[in-house]
């Protein structure tokens, strides 16, 4: 599992929770179930099961992998839209290629994070490149979706790279625990990605037997997710695995320790933590849509059968002309190979609700 690591994690800023902080407590920890993705990669749930009064302003959040491909059998997914909120895909092995319609994407790797605001609407496919299709490999990573709020929903498209050089390094106190900053602040260091939601994302991994104590912004909810290794929530030491979620309470402080032993493919005990200020607005969500009423979900589809949400660009369609991507089936050629984007596939793109889900 690189991702971002160092030679020494002495010589790197060390984060303390003050004092008189208080540690939140565990609220509830639940097993990501898991099912298949876009063409057919494995994926975990990260937040099945979990009230999304609970997640705000996070929709959705899928481990993808980690699995070691056979020539052939690495697989992406469709062109397909999206309205109405973010896509962060960080990648912690492997490459993944990303295109959209509005000339965003390229190629991320080991530690790498790609941030795309669908805004008032986009079209992408996100795809593994042809060589490493050819030469299989190992694929390990996360797709978050971030939702917006009104105000912004009908935001211009945006995208942007944040490169594992880029990400800011701390370590715990005692220097038992690295910690990558990918967007947000803790304890005065910031992340390089720019959210337009506030939020920040940290991936940590825990020596065992360390104790990680993270200051956390007590206007922020606070999710953990175990993404390999074992170790204990919270002050109360409620163990975990690979796959939990832990839903915290509130407090000033994440309080999370890492098992003395750990399996030897696991070595050490890998998180994905996850905050952000809750939006407290109504959420209608379906498919690739995450709007704020059962109308604009459905005028969002409406949108994209006429083409409105963009065209997919000539270059990744051969020699044809562009032409609106729907749900006709209609889909975008990739090396002369024709990748369509029929109803059922746009429906179920991230494991997605198929009926509109009103909170």
């Amino acid at each position: 599992m690189p991702a971002v690591t160092v030679s020494d994690i002495t010589i790197l800023p060390r984060v303390s929770s003050a004092p008189d902080s208080r540690a939140r407590r565990v609220k509830s920890i639940t097993t990501a179930p898991q099912g298949f993705e876009g063409e057919g990669f494995p994926v975990r749930r990260a937040f099945a099961g979990v009230d999304m009064a609970q997640l705000d302003p996070f929709i959705h959040l899928d481990q993808m992998g980690e699995v070691e491909y056979a020539p052939g059998e690495p697989k992406g997914t469709p062109w397909h839209p999206h309205r109405g909120f973010e896509t962060v895909t960080y990648i912690i092995d492997g490459i993944f290629d990303h295109y959209d319609n509005n000339g965003g994407g390229g190629t991320i790797t080991n530690g790498d994070t790609q941030w795309m605001t669908a805004g008032a609407g986009i079209l992408h496919i996100e795809t593994p490149p042809e060589h490493l299709v050819m030469s299989g490999g190992l694929f390990h990573g996360f797709q978050l979706w971030v939702n917006l709020p009104a105000a912004k929903k009908w935001s211009p498209p945006a995208y942007q790279d944040v490169r594992a050089k880029d990400v800011a390094l701390v370590s715990s106190a005692d220097g038992g625990a690295l910690i990558r900053i990918i967007a947000g602040e803790v304890d005065g260091h910031q992340g390089p990605g720019t959210t337009q939601t506030p939020i920040t994302l940290v991936h940590a991994t825990v020596a065992p037997g360390a104790e990680l104590r993270l200051p956390w912004r007590r206007d922020y909810n606070a999710l953990v997710y175990t993404l390999a290794g074992h170790g204990f929530m919270g002050e109360e030491s409620k163990p975990v695995q690979m796959g939990q979620l832990t839903v915290f309470d509130e407090g000033d402080t994440i309080v999370v320790r890492a098992a003395n032993n750990q399996e030897s493919r696991s070595p050490e005990l890998e998180l994905f933590i996850l905050g952000g200020q809750p939006i407290k607005e109504p959420v209608a969500w379906m498919g690739p849509f995450v709007m704020n009423t059962k109308r604009e979900v459905l005028q969002a589809f409406e949108d994209f059968q006429k083409g409105l949400l963009g065209t997919v660009p000539a270059i990744h369609r051969g020699d044809a002309p562009a032409k609106p991507l729907n749900r006709s089936g209609e889909g975008a050629k990739l090396g002369g190979d024709t990748k369509p984007a029929n109803a059922q596939e746009i429906l179920n793109v991230h494991g997605a609700p198929t009926t509109i889900q009103e909170k």
